[in-house]
């Protein structure tokens, strides 16, 4: 049977998980930069500037997801606050799949 791991690398490991999350979207809104404004023009530019400022949230939300992750396993209580997190992932994912959803349908029709 193996060890189980040192308190504190959950949450740790949870962070880094977030940072590499981060890093996807913000690389791909700068491919996204690089390819869309010639497709959609100015909704390109727009949904990139989009891509970047959630790829600036998520490493926010990472530092602070974080600090309550570790506090919450050093204290072995409490809860943290993720809904909005959630909530701001979710309805920025939706927005990329609209946007992606218009650029697929924009591109059949030329």
């Amino acid at each position: 049977m193996s060890r189980p791991a040192e308190v504190g690398m959950q949450a740790e490991r949870t962070s880094l998980a977030w940072r590499r999350t981060s890093l996807s979207v913000t690389v791909g809104s700068l491919v996204g930069l690089r390819v869309l404004p010639p497709q959609l023009g100015a909704l390109g530019y727009a949904v990139s500037a989009l891509g970047l400022a959630w790829g600036l949230d998520l490493v926010l939300t990472a530092r602070r997801r974080y600090r309550d992750g570790a506090r919450l396993l050093c204290a072995r209580a409490g809860a943290t606050r993720a809904g909005a997190s959630v909530v701001r992932t979710a309805l920025t994912t939706g927005v990329f799949g609209v946007g992606a959803l218009a650029m697929v349908v924009l591109v059949a029709l030329r």
